[in-house]
């Protein structure tokens, strides 16, 4: 089974930007894109394989025909016919509202399926570009409601200036926004649930506020003070580097401008290849060759045993 692509969704928000659609090559004229969702297996939003045998397929009805053959053994026990995994990414022309995500304990608790673990890498985003994650205070559920209501969470949160290959790992119950000039990669639990804590006051197309989730909120949210949210990492060149391994994923930044050779041999998953910048091709141990540039996301089947790629390519890698 070859190396797979897909046809991404392109969200439209109120928030979107312009540096989607030119960054993955589309031919495409749509204001306010602030999400490529690029592979999904969200019920209602899933992509479809963009090309070759099984062209036109939604992801999940690959997974229930390939299983373990594509996700992997313990992969499809665990997750059985839903991906585990959302690939998208992100462009704020404007600030997103301050969110929280549940635990898988307590999505199932209020009724959801489960919750979201996230991580985010930062591309060539805005000089100025900022966003928030994680509490820089101490403050009880009481406070919290009081500043949500009087305008000053904002003040207890945790701002970052971000540029390029900056990384963010974000539990379920922190709370996190993605701020003006952000551009990113995010890799998560297949889910949907967001809880919006706080919208700046912002009104849709139609004059509206958008609704808050003030009381599912306050019962994800995560109370923990940390030093520093960011994810600290040495870049190297021609080589994996781990940025993330928990529960939901394991993710490695590969920065390659010489041939090199991935095994999966002892690897019970798939793997998602996200491109970040420049292009190349990918040869897996069949000889079935793909190429992959900035913009585009590869799902590599869990029988994948090697796969070598060669070019000048900056890249994540993830599985489960």
């Amino acid at each position: 089974m070859k190396p797979l692509k897909f046809k991404a969704l392109l969200k439209q928000t109120i928030w979107g930007g312009d540096k989607i659609i030119p960054f993955k090559h589309l031919d495409d004229h749509l204001e306010n894109v602030g999400e490529s969702w690029e592979i999904s297996g969200v019920p209602g939003n899933e992509t479809v394989v963009a090309d070759g045998e099984y062209a036109g397929k939604k992801l999940n009805e690959l997974v229930i025909e390939q299983k373990d053959k594509l996700v992997g053994k313990a992969n499809y026990e665990r997750f059985g016919d839903e991906f585990p995994l959302l690939i998208k990414f992100i462009d704020a022309r404007q600030d997103l509202s301050i969110q929280v995500h549940p635990t898988d304990e307590i999505a199932k608790r209020q009724g959801k399926e489960r919750g979201k673990t996230e991580m985010w890498y930062i591309m060539d985003s805005d000089k100025d570009a900022k966003l928030y994650s994680g509490l820089k205070k101490q403050i009880t559920p009481e406070q919290y409601k009081a500043m949500v209501e009087d305008d000053t969470i904002t003040d207890a949160l945790a701002q970052y200036e971000v540029k390029e290959d900056d990384c963010f790992f974000l539990p379920a119950g922190r709370i996190h926004a993605i701020g003006t000039g952000c551009f990113l990669a995010e890799i998560q639990q297949t889910s949907d649930v967001t809880y919006r804590i706080y919208d700046f006051k912002r009104k849709d197309k139609d004059g509206n506020y958008r609704q808050l989730h003030t009381k599912e909120a306050a019962e994800c949210i995560n109370y923990t003070v940390e030093d520093d949210y960011r994810t600290h990492y040495e870049h190297k060149k021609n080589e994996g580097v781990t940025l993330v391994e928990c529960p939901y994923f394991t993710t490695a930044v590969y920065d390659l401008d010489e041939p090199m050779t991935l095994d999966y041999s002892e690897l019970d998953s798939f793997v998602i290849l996200i491109g970040l910048k420049g292009e190349g091709t990918i040869t897996d141990n069949e000889g079935n060759t793909v190429t992959i540039s900035a913009g585009e996301s590869i799902l590599v089947p869990a029988t994948t045993d090697t796969l070598k790629v060669e070019g000048t390519i900056k890249m994540l890698e993830t599985y489960v």
